[in-house]
């Protein structure tokens, strides 16, 4: 299958994986009011996919349902077994996906505990033999890290992820015990161009952490000279991040509120009997806000127990907005 990644703009802008966030739902509704140029899903288990029963095979296929409109869709794996990570991402790949990315930036420590995501960094020999694993399906595999561990690590950690040659990494651009604590170091993300323009590698570089929009998206592409940007707590509420306009699109208030409609439809087809309604309840406070009565109405949005009873207040609210 084609590499798209170097068929892309430069930069290119890209949608994160957000755990329980960017789900099939919510990706089908961005991908119609601001594209992005590459999305990706929320991270999988390809322990799961591969050992898991039946039933909870079915769940995490949920995870991975996207649409044609969603191109190029990468899927996000995580493991710390090479052989399961090829026979994922074999699976993925046979799913239609346009590309294999590896979690190694993760910082939750039940996904730690497994030797999977941020952990990985402590193991350079097990994430290259990661990598090398995914490959095998014949995608483009990229990978999703962080600068270091406890420590800024970039020097000795990237050229053991490019010694690979992955299509892409992505930095988020804090270290694991920095969580999401301090702003990102976007001086790290130069610093990783000019890595990987030392050693002469084609993998691509993208910046993340702390991105507020796409023209801060362009500001810091700029900055960097990195090949693109990942985009994540941005797009909470705010299926028009994307949108390639001069400046940030501004939504009504009820546009916000056919949108969240719109969004519990897809969640209601896609996701129900699989993934709790509490999941889609995280959304609504970004829907909701910056209007009179919006705390009133986010108030008893978060009262319901269905889609059914949400939506039923939404449409009453949508009708008597002029």
């Amino acid at each position: 299958m084609q590499d798209f990644w170097h068929t892309l703009p430069k930069p290119f802008f890209a949608l994160a994986p957000l755990d329980d966030v960017t789900d099939a739902a919510f990706r089908r509704l961005i991908a119609k009011y601001g594209k992005p140029d590459v999305m990706f899903t929320e991270f999988t288990s390809a322990d799961g996919l591969v050992l898991a029963p039946e039933e909870g095979k079915k769940k995490l296929l949920k995870k991975l349902i996207f649409s044609e409109e969603e191109r190029p869709i990468v899927a996000q794996l995580f493991t710390s077994v090479p052989e399961h990570m090829e026979e994922a991402s074999h699976l993925c790949a046979k799913l239609g996906f346009n590309g294999i990315d590896i979690n190694m930036g993760c910082p939750d420590k039940a996904i730690e505990k497994g030797g999977c995501g941020a952990a990985l960094i402590k193991k350079p020999s097990l994430a290259r033999e990661l990598i090398r694993a995914a490959k095998k399906c014949g995608l483009p595999v990229s990978v999703k890290t962080r600068i270091g561990y406890n420590k800024d690590e970039l020097e000795t950690w990237l050229p053991e992820l490019l010694a690979e040659e992955p299509a892409a990494v992505t930095i988020h651009a804090r270290t694991r015990k920095e969580m999401s604590d301090v702003p990102a170091r976007w001086g790290s993300v130069a610093r990783a161009v000019e890595i990987r323009d030392t050693i002469k590698s084609s993998t691509l570089i993208i910046g993340n952490g702390d991105v507020e929009d796409i023209a801060d998206a362009r500001k810091k592409a700029e900055e960097t000279k990195c090949d693109g940007v990942m985009l994540g707590r941005a797009i909470f509420g705010n299926p028009w991040l994307f949108m390639d306009v001069a400046h940030p699109y501004i939504p009504t208030s009820k546009e916000r509120c056919r949108a969240l409609i719109e969004h519990l439809t897809l969640f209601d087809e896609l996701l129900s009997g699989t993934t709790s309604y509490a999941t889609m309840k995280k959304h609504f406070k970004s829907y909701i806000s910056g209007w009179n009565g919006a705390k009133e109405l986010r108030a008893r949005l978060m009262e319901t127990e269905s889609i059914a009873q949400a939506g039923k207040i939404l449409v009453e609210v949508v009708d008597s907005t002029k």
